[in-house]
């Protein structure tokens, strides 16, 4: 288990990592990436019971980022954690001819599903979660999607479905950094109330700021302690987080920092 000290000095430097592979790769989603940083580094190292040595095992907890498209950070928390080379995936992300695709690839260990087009993953952790609890497995599925990315209908089915099936084992996270591909999600579609909507899906609705350690922690235990429903962590979240210039900076879901970008988020970030 990490303290919040660690954690956060973790997520710095994986943001760091995500946006040195996005500028070497000229690769974009970087803004994306940066905000769902604390989040990720929190369930790794201190909740998902999955492991280089356990990768395969039945009872493994599984998580999915379904959007995959921020994949550059999810890989660096993968390196962390023992499941990829850091010093292969750093020299090679996003490059023809090897397995660092630009969006998540299960052909990589460590990740159980290949996404990126939105609106899958979440339907994919419903079967997880319901075969697993069909297989007596005592084992819990986490599914990370972007804010924008509930535009997708298929998400508001597999919520419905999630309730219907009891589905406790199954904690949804959405990374509510407020903007999408064309601008800020409340003017593409707005989602408000986002929290009270879920509600009256009868889903255990925890809404948190996604960059307090105290209010992160706060809500997987609470995930742990529901029974008889499933869990959605509405997480409060900054693009770009981090990194000043880039924060709430449309620019950069679609451009990588250059030079000097890169040089100013290393002195903010590390």
């Amino acid at each position: 288990m990490m303290e919040k000290k660690q954690l956060f000095e973790l997520a710095q430097s994986v943001r760091y990592k995500a946006l040195e592979m996005a500028h070497n790769a000229n690769e974009s989603h970087s803004g994306g990436a940066l905000s769902m940083a604390d989040l990720l580094v929190t369930l790794y190292a201190n909740y998902l019971n999955n492991t280089p040595e356990t990768k395969e095992a039945p009872g493994r907890d599984r998580f999915i980022l379904s959007k995959g498209h921020c994949c550059a950070l999810y890989y660096a928390v993968l390196a962390e954690m023992g499941f990829i080379d850091m010093n292969e995936l750093m020299e090679n992300f996003a490059k023809n001819g090897t397995l660092f695709f630009a969006h998540a690839t299960h052909k990589l260990p460590g990740v159980e599903l290949s996404t990126g087009s939105l609106g899958h993953g979440m339907p994919v952790a419903c079967g997880l979660a319901l075969g697993a609890k069909r297989n007596g497995l005592n084992n819990s599925v986490y599914c990370l999607i972007g804010d924008g990315e509930i535009n997708e209908g298929s998400n508001w089915e597999a919520i419905m479905f999630a309730a219907h099936n009891h589905l406790d084992n199954l904690c949804l996270i959405v990374d509510k950094n407020k903007m999408q591909a064309l601008g800020d999600t409340k003017d593409v579609l707005c989602l408000d109330p986002l929290p009270e909507k879920l509600k009256t899906f009868q889903w255990n609705v925890i809404e948190i700021d996604g960059h307090d350690y105290n209010q992160i922690i706060s809500a997987f235990d609470n995930f742990k302690e529901c029974t008889g429903k499933p869990t959605v962590i509405v997480s409060n979240t900054i693009k770009g987080k981090g990194v000043s210039f880039m924060e709430h900076n449309l620019k950069f879901h679609y451009s990588a920092p250059n030079d000097g970008e890169l040089k100013q988020a290393k002195e903010e970030l590390l």
